[in-house]
Parts: C-alpha cells; sequence; structure tokens
C-alpha cells in the first residue's frame, strides 16, 4: 500500500446508519430469539445480566475491529493476513465450521411450519435455504440490498415485540427482570443450580452477532465506503454487471497528517455513537423484551426444554391471552427475523470465507487479481448444500444445531479479540491506536471467553 490518500471528511450521524443494522440484525435469531428467552423460559430471569454483559463486551469488540477498517480502508482479514498467514485458514475453517450448522434457518422453518401446520419442517428449512441463496445472487450489491432487508425487518419486528411484552407483563414479571439485571434470580445469583453452561455461554456468545461474524463489521464500514474505506471496492451482485469485476483487497494509507486525525477522530466519534445506539441500545432492548415476553408467557410450562417448543408455546398463550391471530403473528415475525438472521449470516460467512480464500491465492500468485465476487458465491452455494445434505439426513434439531455452533463460535472470539487487538497495536499508527482503558477492557473480554471456553471443554471431555 504505497499510495497516500487524504483521510475523507465526516459524514453526518443520520447518514452514517447502516452497518450497526446489519451486524444487529446478525443475532436476531440465535442469542435474541432463541437462546436467552430459552433459558428464560426455563430458569426465570436471573440471568439478564448476562446478555447485557454479553452485548456490551460486543460492543467494545465491534469498535476495536471497525477501528482498524476506519484507519486502513480494508478488512481485519487482510490486516492479519500481513501479520499471519496462517490465520486465512483458520478463519475459513471455523467459519464453516460455526456457522455451517443450519440451526437458526431449521428454527424459523420449525416455527414457519407450525403456522401451516406441517409436521415435517425441514422440507420448509430446504426451501427456505434455497429462496436465500437466490436473495443473495440477485442484488445489484449484496450489501446495499442486504441493508434494506434488515432496516425493514427491525424496524417492524422491534417494535411489535416491545409492545406485546409490555401488554403482557406483571408488575411481578417487571421486579423479577430489575432483580435479573443485577443478578438476582428466584433463589439463586447469577448462574441458577442445573443450568448448562454449555448453553449459557452459547447465549453470551450470540449476544450480538458472535463469533467471526463480529469481523464482518470491518468489511461492511468499507462496503460503505466509510473513513479510508471510500477508496475501496465492493462486492456485486452476481448478476451485475459489474460482478466480473476483479477486486483489490488492499486498503489505502493516509498520511497521519493532523488533519487525517482530526477527521479520524471526528469519525470514530459519530461510528461510536451509531454503534451504540443501534448495536447496544437496540440489542439490549430487543433481548430484554423478549426474554420478558418469554418469562410472562411461558416460564414454568412442563416442555419448554425441549428443542425451541417455549416459542410455539409462548404463540399460544399469546393468543389465548390477546386474539388468536395475535399469536400467529408473533410466530409469523419471529419466522421472519430467524429468516433474516440467517441471510445475514450466510452472507456474512460467505465474505468472511471468499477474502481468506482470496487472501490465500493473492499470496500464492503475486500482482494478480482476485474475482472475489465469484468466490463470495461459491461459499454461499456450497453452505446451502451443506445444509440441504445435513436436513436430508435428518439432523435439523434447532437447538442442538444453534448451541453446538455458538459453542464453537464462543472459542472463535477467544481467538479474534487477542488477534484484533495485537494487529491494531502492531499495524496502526499510535495516534489511531486504542487507548489505555480500551486495551485493559479488550484484555478482560480476551480472558473472560477462554475462561469459559476452558469450562466448556473441561465439563464436555471429563
Amino acid at each position: 500500500m504505497k499510495k497516500l490518500n487524504v483521510f475523507p471528511k465526516p459524514i453526518s450521524l443520520r447518514k452514517l446508519i447502516g452497518p450497526s443494522f446489519v451486524i444487529l440484525a446478525l443475532g436476531l435469531g440465535s442469542g435474541e430469539v432463541i437462546l436467552w428467552p430459552y433459558l428464560t423460559a426455563n430458569y426465570g430471569l436471573g440471568i439478564a445480566w448476562g446478555a447485557i454483559l454479553g452485548i456490551t463486551f460486543q460492543y467494545f469488540i465491534n469498535m476495536e475491529i471497525e477501528r482498524y477498517a476506519l484507519v486502513k480502508g480494508e478488512s481485519v482479514f487482510v490486516g492479519i493476513y500481513k501479520l499471519f498467514k496462517p490465520s486465512a485458514y483458520w478463519f475459513i475453517f471455523s467459519t464453516f465450521l460455526g456457522f455451517g450448522l443450519p440451526g437458526i434457518i431449521a428454527a424459523s422453518a420449525k416455527v414457519m411450519a407450525s403456522v401451516l401446520g406441517i409436521s415435517d419442517f425441514k422440507w420448509v428449512a430446504i426451501c427456505f435455504l434455497i429462496v436465500i441463496g437466490l436473495i443473495l445472487s440477485i442484488g445489484k450489491t449484496v450489501y446495499g440490498m442486504m441493508e434494506r432487508i434488515t432496516k425493514i425487518i427491525i424496524t417492524i419486528g422491534v417494535p411489535f415485540i416491545f409492545l406485546l411484552s409490555v401488554y403482557m407483563a406483571t408488575q411481578t414479571d417487571w421486579i423479577a427482570l430489575a432483580n435479573g439485571i443485577i443478578g438476582k434470580g428466584e433463589g439463586f445469583r447469577f448462574l441458577p443450580p442445573g443450568i448448562s453452561i454449555a448453553t449459557f455461554l452459547a447465549a453470551f456468545a450470540y449476544s450480538g452477532a458472535g463469533g467471526n461474524l463480529n469481523l464482518t463489521q470491518s468489511i461492511y464500514i468499507k462496503e460503505k465506503g466509510y473513513g479510508m474505506g471510500a477508496y475501496a471496492q465492493k462486492i456485486a451482485g452476481l448478476f451485475s454487471r459489474h460482478s466480473d469485476e476483479a477486486i483489490v483487497l488492499e486498503g489505502t494509507n493516509c498520511a497521519a497528517t493532523p488533519e487525517d486525525v482530526s477527521r479520524f477522530k471526528k469519525w470514530w466519534k459519530t461510528v461510536s455513537i451509531e454503534h451504540a445506539i443501534i448495536f447496544w441500545f437496540l440489542g439490549t432492548i430487543s433481548m430484554i423484551f423478549l426474554m420478558l415476553l418469554s418469562y410472562s408467557t411461558t416460564h414454568g410450562l412442563p416442555d419448554n426444554a425441549e428443542g425451541i417448543n417455549f416459542v410455539i408455546n409462548e404463540g399460544a398463550v399469546i393468543g389465548r391471552i390477546v386474539y388468536p391471530f395475535i399469536g400467529v403473528l408473533f410466530l409469523v415475525v419471529v419466522s421472519i427475523m430467524l429468516f433474516q438472521t440467517q441471510l445475514g449470516v450466510m452472507d456474512s460467512t460467505s465474505r468472511i470465507m471468499a477474502e481468506n480464500l482470496a487472501l490465500i491465492k493473492l499470496g500464492e500468485a503475486k500482482n494478480s487479481k482476485i474475482n472475489l465476487s465469484k468466490i463470495y458465491y461459491v461459499f454461499v452455494w456450497a453452505q446451502i448444500l451443506f445444509g440441504v445434505t445435513l436436513f436430508l439426513c435428518n439432523i435439523y434439531e434447532p437447538k442442538t444445531l444453534i448451541i453446538v455452533g455458538a459453542v464453537i463460535n464462543a472459542f472463535a472470539m477467544f481467538i479474534h479479540v487477542a488477534l484484533v487487538t495485537w494487529l491494531n497495536l502492531k499495524s496502526l499508527p499510535s495516534v489511531f491506536q486504542p487507548s489505555v482503558l480500551r486495551r485493559v477492557i479488550m484484555s478482560i473480554i480476551f480472558v473472560f471467553f477462554g475462561v469459559f471456553s476452558c469450562v466448556v471443554l473441561w465439563d464436555n471431555l471429563f
């Protein structure tokens, strides 16, 4: 990256809003809609503190990822690869292993099948996967299409859940929620007896996006042209006339003049506010009210622990207390939110694997260019084929698939937190590096995921 460019002028907060919607949407179908409400249905609201702490951790993780992309105009994958080339193989392997298991779309299909009266939901899941592949293939640019879809679904789905939760909750439920935020449950503090540590870690890791998905925030920053990403290229749709355009992955450096530093600080302040409002605040509200709704409708019912039956139980209780069509509408909204999450996950994971495979190929053939769009679509349809194969082999229990994938992704977060922190300290000029406080916070997050991952591994092996 020999060429130096001027750091672009910052834009207004209103125009900046976008990437955080996408990263928020990635978590709506895993932690927010499924795992935290599942734990609440079975153990009560005393675990609410974990959801808030988890998404707070992810806020700081995401901001350090955004830091690199703003300064360098390239994804963190490119930067990490320059420091440690085997990282590309790790990101491809861990991403496919963690997110190739189609638990989210299986959950979406099961909920929709319950509405339609279909007993074997795997066929619905297979159809959903194929539809996702088609949606990702027809956009003019993939990111623009993803952002439009996620904004619509979040702006409709989140207020609906909010209103439903407020209507259904009693004063006792609100008190239980307030106690749960400070870790006080019904006869326990912080963790209830008998809770699966693996399931709790899975929910904690999915308080937001989770796993390697957090790293795609750097790709979305580049795609939107924020900071030095203004000089980067985009991924075109499969049928776009630009889909054959070769894409250079490396970004462009700035000279780090006083003007550049001043502009970066303004960008940093604005993206921090945007991410706090859209990702942290809306994400926290979504989780809290989904947990509250789960508690007020299903806590104590006998079959909550069986898969994702608690969601269907929620719809039935809502239908009895409000109106039957509201219960059905709730299930439809949940299914659509889960579908949208799988759509976002498929896009993000394909971006991750495509970019890392492209880095490997570029490393093998110097001074060549890579068609990133074509590699991206190979991974999209490879994941769809893998998911369809699992469903045809009758491997489709949603909760099991989600928990296994989430535990894998918790370990992946332990790895990438260390790599991104190292990257920012090693590759960024000192004026752009994280403060001492940010370094301490990232160290705490690193230790937390490391310890929890070891505990889960120990529990399952010994």
